[in-house]
């Protein structure tokens, strides 16, 4: 069953590519208005991963969207990859301020020019970033990124739990 989650999320990730323009490397570029359909496709795969895992589905929260959000930015700032805001906040602090109710389940960051599929799929070959999105706690994600000019994003996807008594399961990049 995982063999065939890591099928789709691939086959995703090359529909997600599309045609390169003039036969060079191709850069991708993330249009302004193509928001709630990466968000979405990332929703989508996240939860295939996790049916083939055994573990409930996820939804997206605009809360935990706004925290990924404010963190890809606040990374490409100081143009490094960490789970500590220019401020000094922690994910659990960013969780807060945006005032999402529950509690943080995880954080998985990257600095990459891959796409958020190829992205996923680095996530998932790693222990520590799998076992955040795999969670078995968790039930809200957010999700976003910050493009620089050059191409690069810096990613973020939060997990979080509605249940008041989980802890913090893990926080890795």
């Amino acid at each position: 069953m995982r063999s065939i989650a890591i099928l789709l999320v691939a086959a995703l990730g090359l529909a997600a590519c599309g045609a390169p323009g003039g036969g060079g490397t191709k850069q991708y570029k993330i249009s302004s208005g193509s928001t709630s359909k990466i968000q979405f496709r990332i929703l989508d795969s996240v939860n295939v991963l996790r049916q083939a895992a055994g573990a409930a589905p996820v939804e997206l929260s605009a809360q935990l969207n706004a925290a990924a959000a404010t963190h890809s930015r606040d990374m490409a700032l100081q143009n490094r990859p960490w789970h500590f805001g220019s401020d000094g906040s922690s994910p659990l602090d960013r969780v807060a301020r945006v005032g999402y109710s529950g509690t943080l389940a995880g954080e998985n960051i990257s600095e990459t020019y891959e796409t958020e599929i190829e992205t996923l799929g680095a996530w998932m070959e790693q222990d520590d970033t799998r076992n955040v999105i795999l969670d078995p706690n968790a039930q809200d994600m957010g999700f976003a990124w910050f493009q620089e000019n050059n191409g690069k994003i810096w990613w973020t996807l939060v997990m979080g739990s509605r249940l008041g008594n989980v802890q913090l399961a893990d926080v890795q990049g």
